[in-house]
This record gives structure tokens, C-alpha cells and sequence, in this order.
């Protein structure tokens, strides 16, 4: 027979899982938890949980989600005493650009740059980084042109550095017909599709990458709003289309551009993760893992876990942080 205390034990790690579970289903952030600052060309929405004398810790969100994608994350790290900032990337949420002359540049390293400013906005000299799709590419681009910014990385599939070139090589048919959406944009009729219908194709994409994630309409709904942005959708084709060649970046990233395009090692402490039943394309683990040169630990999230691992295992998600920042 079982004790109270032989009980307790068992059932504290089931009852853990269910918090969480039922956390990743919540609203998402409180409208009123959204702050505003001026960094570099844009005015940035962004969440900040923690004490601020803590580690900081920047979670970076992918396309098409936004920030909640940490509602669950976010609130655990702050309890452990870390500095917790959550931005809305350009083109999401309530991030603008400063100025109507500035260029709707959705360049992966342009998206870098602006976490870089948003830091010294804040007053961050260094931080983990940690992230999925974009929010990913935008830690990995970070962590390789500003090792000394980045304190350890976590990265969901991986070494997602490339270039235009690379964007112009086919790849196998499989992965041809995963990046479905990469070619349609490409077109003005994907351009136009994507305008009339961004939330039903934002929710398809959801779907197609987490197939085994069975989200409530309130979940998407609630991160929808952000694609509302009224320089989303411009933000979105030029991030596509920049990596395909088919658009130009702007100049004063073309330095970082040269150095990006010969595939840096990254240097810093890092935790990759792949989800067990990952939808969108991503690479093998065993292609990039010599790219980082550091301390350095890979991590399958099993459990039907797909492209949003944040939201789809958040539990394990913060333990990849915790552990990442103490590499």
C-alpha cells in the first residue's frame, strides 16, 4: 500500500504537467503587461517579467505566432528569478516602425538588429537568448555576429544561419513541398491570398507545423490579433522573398550579410531542441550540431511536440533556459 507521502511524490510530477498544460491554453499575456519603447527604427511592444536585477532572458517568437507563444514560459522563468523580455517582432503585435520612410525590411538580420538595439534600450549588456522559427534565426544571428550580447542560447532546430545563395539551391521534393508558402509568396497572387486571408493561412500554417497540437480556437485567436499589424504583411513577403534572392536588403546590413553568408560557427553555450513530430521544415540534428563550438547539448521533446515547442511543452522548454543559462 501507498503512504501519504509515497502519494504525494507520485502525483506532484502529474499535477506539475497539468499546471503547465493548462497554463499553454490560457489567454496569453494580459494587454496591460504590453510596454512600449523606442529602439533603434522602431517603438517595441514588449513583455517584461522579473526582477530586473535578474538574469535576463529574451524569448524571440516565430511566424506566424507572436509573444504569447511564452504565456506560459515567461511567468516561470520571472519565478526563478530571471529578467524575462518578450518582444513583438517588426511586423507583430504593437511594434512599430518610427518613421513611414523607413524601409518594411523583413531581412533575418534586420530582426536581429532590432533585439540588439531593444537591449541597449533596456540597458541589457548581455542575455540568454532563446527562441523558435524567426525567433530562432534571430538568436542563431545574434549569437554568431555578437557572441559578447549573448550569454547561452536556445535554439528550436538548430543553426538556421543562411544566406541568398542558399536560398536559390533547390532541395529534395519533401522539403520542396514544405515550403509551400515560400513560393506562393513569391508571386503577387500570394501576396494578395496572404493580405485577404492572413488568419485563416496563419492558422493552416499552425496546423501543418504541429500536427499533433491540438489548439484552442481562444489560443489562436488571441495570438491572431497580432497579425493585424498593419506592416505585417509586408514584413512577412520581404522576409520570404530576401531569402529566395528575389528582393534586395538594405545596404547597411550587407557587412553582416557577407559574414552570415560564410556560415559562422556560434560560439556560445547552447541547448537546440526538436520537437518529436515537427510539421515545417527544419533540419536533422546531426547537420548542424558541429556548427556550435561551445558547450553544447541537443534535446528531442517527445510527445507529439511540434514547431511551437514553447507553447506545446513549456515545462521543458523553461528547463532547457535554466540549463542553458548555467552551461
Amino acid at each position: 500500500m501507498f503512504n501519504k507521502l509515497t502519494l504525494s511524490a507520485l502525483i506532484a510530477p502529474l499535477s506539475l504537467s497539468v499546471v503547465f498544460a493548462c497554463q499553454a491554453e490560457a489567454a496569453g499575456f494580459d494587454s496591460k503587461q504590453i510596454k512600449q519603447i523606442d529602439a533603434g527604427v522602431l517603438s517595441v511592444g514588449y513583455v517584461e517579467l522579473g526582477p530586473k536585477d535578474g538574469q535576463p532572458v529574451i524569448l524571440l517568437h516565430g511566424w506566424p505566432y507572436d509573444i504569447n507563444s511564452f504565456a506560459t514560459v515567461a511567468p516561470e522563468l520571472a519565478k526563478q528569478g530571471y529578467r524575462v523580455i518578450v518582444p513583438d517582432l517588426r511586423g507583430f503585435g504593437s511594434t512599430r516602425f518610427l518613421s513611414a520612410t523607413t524601409p518594411r525590411n523583413g531581412e533575418p538580420v534586420a530582426i536581429a538588429d532590432d533585439t540588439l538595439a531593444l537591449m541597449d534600450a533596456l540597458h541589457i549588456r548581455q542575455a540568454v537568448f532563446a527562441g523558435y522559427d524567426w525567433g530562432a534565426r534571430t538568436a542563431d544571428i545574434a549569437a554568431a555576429l555578437h557572441p559578447e550580447r549573448v550569454k547561452a542560447l536556445v535554439s528550436v532546430s538548430g543553426y538556421l544561419i543562411s544566406s541568398q545563395q542558399a536560398g536559390k539551391k533547390p532541395l529534395p521534393p519533401k522539403a520542396e513541398l514544405q515550403w509551400w508558402y515560400q513560393f506562393y509568396f513569391a508571386t503577387p497572387r500570394g501576396a494578395a491570398g496572404y493580405a485577404q486571408n492572413t488568419h485563416d493561412f496563419a492558422k493552416l500554417i499552425w496546423q501543418q507545423a504541429s500536427p499533433g497540437w491540438k489548439f484552442s480556437d481562444e489560443t489562436f485567436n488571441t495570438s491572431a490579433k497580432s497579425l493585424d499589424n498593419p506592416d505585417h504583411i509586408a514584413i512577412t513577403l520581404s522576409n520570404y522573398r530576401w531569402r529566395q534572392g528575389l528582393e534586395n536588403g538594405e545596404q547597411k546590413y550587407a557587412a553582416d550579410e557577407e559574414k552570415l553568408a560564410a556560415l559562422p560557427n556560434i560560439s556560445v553555450p547552447t541547448i537546440t531542441i526538436e520537437g518529436d513530430n515537427n510539421g515545417a521544415p527544419h533540419p536533422a540534428p546531426q547537420a548542424y550540431a558541429a556548427k556550435f563550438t561551445g558547450k553544447y547539448e541537443h534535446r528531442t521533446f517527445s510527445g507529439n511536440i511540434g514547431h511551437n515547442p514553447p507553447q506545446e511543452a513549456p515545462e521543458a522548454f523553461v528547463k532547457a533556459v535554466v540549463d542553458a543559462s548555467k552551461l
